[in-house]
């Protein structure tokens, strides 16, 4: 077995692209604007965790530019050396999220920006639910996918093989709000990376609260 067959599949994917995929979307305003909806329901100096954090722009960044305390997780080595150096106000983890051990209501904030979709359904899931676990109540969670029915496909993305899995629009609410989060926005938009490889895709973006009456299910 060689050692890229040992990693998570994402890992290989985003080292082989590294900033081209920053580059490729860095003109989303959707996901810019689901930032400024965050950054308005954050309380100064927030404690916020990063899933799929990649090269750190534009969430570590805007977050961490706004004073907030900034934690980016990504299971790219070469995606949290960008990070790390692009964004030195912030943290960044070589980590998977599965893996990452994390406290019960620690997290003012969590965003999940297209960092499940090589997760299977019972696995994107789970780490909703944990994630949601990790926020204090009342904390904010913000969910963004590519809502496509679709469960490990083999596709192409950036030139690179990827296997992905998703949900539509619709069931990942409902996996929002099964995991103890009431869904307060939901922006869907179509977007076309910058890249010669890649072609429209959708976007939902998902701006999610705990509650506060109750813990998430599984807990």
């Amino acid at each position: 077995m060689t050692d890229d067959q040992r990693r998570p599949p994402a890992a290989v994917v985003f080292d082989a692209l590294g900033a081209e995929y920053e580059k490729a979307f860095a003109g989303s305003e959707a996901h810019r604007r689901s930032l400024e909806r965050l950054l308005g329901r954050l309380a100064p100096g927030s404690r916020v965790l990063d899933v799929g954090s990649g090269t750190g722009r534009p969430t570590a960044g805007t977050l961490a530019d706004a004073g907030h305390e900034v934690l980016g997780v990504d299971v790219s080595p070469v995606m949290v050396e960008l990070a790390s150096r692009q964004v030195p106000t912030a943290s960044f983890r070589c980590a998977d999220i599965r893996d990452l051990p994390l406290d019960d209501a620690s997290f003012d904030a969590v965003c999940v920006y297209f960092s499940l979709l090589q997760l299977d359904r019972r696995e994107q899931t789970e780490t909703v639910r944990r994630l949601a676990r990790a926020l204090r109540p009342g904390g904010h969670l913000v969910l963004a996918t590519v809502p496509l029915d679709v469960e490990g496909v083999e596709a192409v993305f950036m030139g690179q093989p990827v296997r992905v899995t998703s949900f539509t629009a619709a069931d990942l609410a409902a996996v929002a709000e099964s995991a103890g989060l009431d869904v307060l926005e939901r922006e869907e938009t179509l977007f076309t990376p910058s890249h010669p490889d890649a072609g429209p895709e959708p976007h939902v973006f998902l701006d999610c609260r705990r509650r506060r009456d109750d813990a998430a299910d599984g807990a």
